[in-house]
């Protein structure tokens, strides 16, 4: 996974809650692919973000729009089940890790393939995170992000430090979101 040094960094812009990484829109090239999306809601379901995931060439563009969650950071990541059961949200299983890797950008044997960027919320309680997933596939292919069990977008408590195995100690998962296919 390639990331811009400001999204390893988690360094979200303050006023927006933004993070864009190179390359990450894709916008315009004529080769986009298949698209998902998910809805993730809290342990209670009260809705918290929308996530939109397309293939654009080898790699997967996402948007995370956050409109529930309290201002802060926030650690992300794509686990490997498509199961969101409240409260606690473990039935989406661990980090997506086809590769078998180490946990974080910062960790030398790292990072899984589901180690996203941290979502930043600012004060209106807005967070927008842009980025790619390089090398990868919504679904087919070597290491599809959507398999026979699908997959599920959290959003975690505090945000992830970049290096500590296997969750960069970025604590309990608050809102869940099960990618499904578009159309």
């Amino acid at each position: 996974m390639k990331l811009s040094t400001a999204a390893m960094l988690g360094m979200a812009a303050a006023t927006t809650g933004a993070c864009m990484t190179d390359g990450a829109s894709g916008a315009g090239d004529g080769r986009e692919g298949p698209s998902a999306g998910a809805d993730l809601v809290s342990a209670t379901g009260a809705p918290m973000a929308h996530a939109d995931i397309i293939q654009v060439r080898d790699r997967l563009r996402v948007e995370i729009d956050a409109t529930g969650l309290a201002p802060g950071v926030y650690g992300a990541h794509f686990h490997q089940v498509g199961r969101c059961d409240a409260p606690s949200f473990e039935s989406a299983g661990p980090h997506w890790n086809p590769a078998g890797r180490r946990h974080g950008s910062e960790n030398f044997q790292g990072p899984h393939l589901g180690d996203l960027p941290n979502l930043e919320v600012n004060a209106q309680r807005r967070g927008t995170l842009i980025f790619a997933v390089e090398g990868v596939a919504l679904q087919g292919g070597a290491n599809p992000l959507l398999d026979a069990d699908g997959a599920a977008l959290v959003i975690h408590a505090r945000p992830d430090d970049y290096r500590t195995d296997p969750s960069g100690n970025s604590g309990a998962r608050i809102a869940c979101g099960v990618i499904r296919p578009a159309g």
